[in-house]
């Protein structure tokens, strides 16, 4: 889908990072700004029913959807979740460039021991094995575009929160934001890594 979306004053974030890097987390608390919250898991695996196929594109159209309803009813949003770019990157790209406001785009890297250990640690650990989430870990997935920050999701939650809260109220919201440097980022200049072929995320 494509053609404007939202208005001057509205304001996008996506929030996308592996299993386990804090994004649910953080949108939630940006949702008490309020901002309205699409979440890939819940779109996929509750609406749905879905698992992450490359070809099974419904996720991909119900997503942009709900962004789009969302922001053209004057609503904030927050999109989150792993959305692969091989699968998810076209339909992101394409809402960033049709959305008339602001754009803030994360991706929240973390190593593959930091997500085992923190999923071991998570009351819902029975749902999937650590070698479960080996078999569709992709790591520096990013969207290869200027605008997208790099966080260090090693970090407490509170420091990544503030940083982006700080990055949302710092410029007028009738202001197009540029990237600004990152609380610690891996080299952004190769642009983004070409990923595995998806093998069905729960």
């Amino acid at each position: 889908m494509s053609g404007h979306v939202g208005s001057p004053s509205t304001t996008l974030v996506v929030l996308r990072g592996n299993s386990r890097a804090g994004k649910s987390s953080l949108a939630e608390a940006l949702r008490q700004r309020p901002m309205s919250v699409v979440g890939q898991d819940h779109i996929r695996r509750i609406i749905l029913k879905d698992r992450d196929k490359l070809e099974l594109t419904a996720a991909v159209e119900l997503i942009d959807l709900n962004v789009r309803f969302c922001l053209d009813h004057g609503k904030d949003v927050v999109l989150e979740g792993i959305l692969w770019s091989q699968k998810y990157g076209a339909m992101i790209r394409q809402l960033l460039a049709d959305h008339r406001g602001r754009n803030h785009v994360y991706y929240l890297q973390v190593d593959f021991d930091e997500t085992a250990a923190r999923h071991t640690a998570s009351a819902d650990a029975a749902e999937w094995t650590t070698n479960d989430m080996r078999s569709w870990w992709n790591d520096g997935d990013r969207l290869g575009i200027p605008e997208e920050i790099v966080l260090d999701a090693s970090l407490p939650q509170s420091q990544l929160l503030s940083r982006i809260q700080r990055d949302l109220d710092t410029l007028p919201r009738s202001v197009t934001p540029r990237s600004s440097p990152p609380l610690r980022s891996s080299d952004t200049s190769r642009g983004p890594r070409h990923a595995p072929p998806l093998l069905g995320h729960p």
